[in-house]
């Protein structure tokens, strides 16, 4: 396993939408191990694969107390999301020294392939809920400022070039 490098914003990757993926192999299992590595050396609750550069739909969440216990996710889709909301302090390892608060669904249902390569179904609420989604939405080209107003999104781009 390998802590991979990040990819800085601006780049295009992160605007990009992922590639779906076609099988769970031996070389997609390596790329969840090194995001797993890279997640923990952060430390961070998830991770997307567009965010070390591999343009797959691959994703895992850890929102564990103990740790140890990271989802790996391909081709993760939102079927179901409460109406509750719950706000949480964002932020990307993509855009460091600055952070956001978001509001999303507190619980929704996601379907992928898991590690065995099976359709799985499963429900994720609080913390493991907005982690899921963030990493969704790198899949799509999305960052978490992407759902800030206008005024709040260019305020934290400016402060995070002032940061660079």
């Amino acid at each position: 396993m390998t802590v991979r490098p990040f990819v800085m914003w601006p780049d295009r990757r992160l605007r990009t939408a992922a590639a779906p993926v076609e099988a769970v192999t031996e070389d997609i299992r390596a790329t969840w191990d090194d995001m797993v590595e890279t997640m923990e050396a952060m430390p961070g609750v998830g991770l997307a694969a567009p965010q070390i550069g591999v343009m797959l739909r691959l994703a895992v969440v850890d929102a564990s107390e103990e740790r140890g216990q990271a989802v790996r996710l391909a081709n993760p889709e939102v079927l179901h999301a409460s109406v509750k909301p719950r706000e949480h302090e964002e932020a990307s390892p993509n855009l460091p020294g600055v952070s956001a608060t978001v509001t999303r669904p507190r619980a929704v249902t996601v379907r992928f392939l898991n590690e065995a390569g099976e359709a799985e179904e499963r429900d994720f609420v609080g913390l493991w809920a907005t982690s899921v989604q963030h990493q969704i939405d790198h899949l799509n080209g999305r960052m978490y400022f992407d759902r800030l107003s206008r005024t709040k999104r260019e305020m934290l781009l400016k402060r995070a070039a002032k940061r660079r």
